[in-house]
């Protein structure tokens, strides 16, 4: 029997999740496996889930499911409760349980680039991916972050995944992006372009996360690596989390990590290369 896999999303055609598990599947000798891309919205997410059967081993989910998912799921892990999304779904004997790999990401990505220890941090944007950011930052040992939003009624549920982590937020608004940059960290949770009309300011943080991955470098990862500054991108934590997908949805440790970043960047090459 075949052994189903796959990401969910919409838009789902350009994802990097295919290309990175099933490299680990070819390397990892699971011949029987098979991971998909499938394109689903919220509305068609809990049909889908039904329809499901013993082939299926796990789910990656990206937008917008995190946060949908949750109350269909017969389990969920302490961290996915907290932040309030799971970006993973693991069949287990006929129940789904979810987890959170991104926060892992996160923290793998930036520990491999050398900031592993922040003293302060400002994270720009309030959605699902702040709130991972938030856990991470609370993982590598900070207690308190600003975050900065366009409107800070839109950021209620981020500010709510803070107090569950027990992290200090302080919530400002973009116009006032100058006077919080004085920090060892700035994570970009924005969507590809937003940040570009920051890069004048964001050139003199000494380290910038910008979870972007396509297309790389963005404005703001060019400032700061001129200006001499550590630049991280989307692509190190996409990675990572698919890394203990994998792990979670075949109950194996030896998950090729580098063979997997080698198909990633290659991919993301070819893409870039065809406009």
């Amino acid at each position: 029997m075949v052994t189903r896999a796959a990401v969910l999303g919409s838009p789902i055609a350009h994802s990097l999740s295919p290309c990175l598990h099933r490299t680990a599947y070819a390397i990892m000798g699971l011949s029987g496996w098979r991971y998909d891309a499938i394109e689903c919205d919220e509305a068609r997410l809990p049909g889908l889930l039904d329809g499901m059967g013993a082939e299926w081993a796990g789910l990656s989910l990206t937008m917008p499911l995190k946060r949908a998912v949750l109350p269909l799921l017969d389990t969920v892990a302490d961290l996915a409760v907290e932040v309030g999304g799971a970006n993973t779904v693991v069949f287990r004997e006929g129940r789904r349980h979810g987890e959170n790999t991104d926060v892992y990401g996160i923290v793998r990505a930036l520990t491999e680039a050398g900031v592993a220890a922040p003293r302060s941090a400002t994270v720009l944007g309030g959605g699902a991916t702040a709130a991972s950011t938030l856990a991470a930052l609370r993982e590598m040992g900070l207690g308190e972050a600003t975050l900065v939003v366009r409107e800070p009624s839109r950021a209620a549920q981020t500010v709510q995944v803070a107090e569950r982590l027990g992290v200090a937020l302080n919530v400002e608004t973009f116009d006032k992006l100058d006077a919080l940059l004085d920090v060892d960290l700035v994570v970009s949770t924005l969507p590809s372009g937003a940040a570009d009309p920051y890069a004048a300011e964001l050139a003199r943080v000494p380290a910038l996360f910008d979870v972007v991955y396509a297309p790389w470098p963005t404005v703001a990862a060019r400032a700061v690596r001129a200006a001499g500054g550590v630049v991280v991108g989307g692509f190190p934590m996409l990675l990572h989390q698919a890394v203990r997908q994998v792990e979670l949805m075949t109950g194996r440790s030896d998950v090729p990590v580098e063979a997997m970043r080698e198909a990633g960047e290659a991919e993301l090459a070819r893409r870039a290369a065809a406009g």
